[in-house]
């Protein structure tokens, strides 16, 4: 069951920062949320993962320990809170520049073409 934890958070940490890397502004806030889902399952996965094990000291044989789920909910509530503020900075750099790239500026195929032309000749 570990092993298929750890495969799922490296699978998210390996797309989020494969998104993060891309010119769009939307590809970026995406990559962001699938980075701060693969930390807070790493931060879940901190206190050890147990099948049927009670919160509350007490109450079963073994317990769960409760400060990683209470981490994991805060980081939840954060995540949120910056990812809706991402998203209305890019919206409002889209409404003011015109297009939703993370630089500013659309690349343009005549640049593109020029650095082939020296790579060439």
């Amino acid at each position: 069951m570990e092993a298929i934890y750890a495969f799922c958070v490296g699978i998210l940490t390996t797309c989020g920062f494969f998104l993060v890397l891309r010119g769009r502004t939307f590809t970026v806030v995406i990559g962001l949320t699938m980075l701060s889902y693969a930390v807070n399952l790493f931060l879940f996965a901190s206190g050890r993962l147990k099948v049927d094990g009670a919160a509350v000291l007490g109450q079963s044989a073994e317990y769960s320990d409760p400060l990683p789920q209470a981490l994991v909910l805060t980081a939840i509530v954060i995540g949120f809170a910056m990812t809706a503020f991402v998203v209305i900075l890019a919206m409002r750099s889209r409404a003011d520049q015109g297009d939703d790239h993370v630089d500013g500026q659309a690349p343009s195929s005549n640049s593109e073409s020029n650095a082939a032309d020296k790579r060439n000749g």
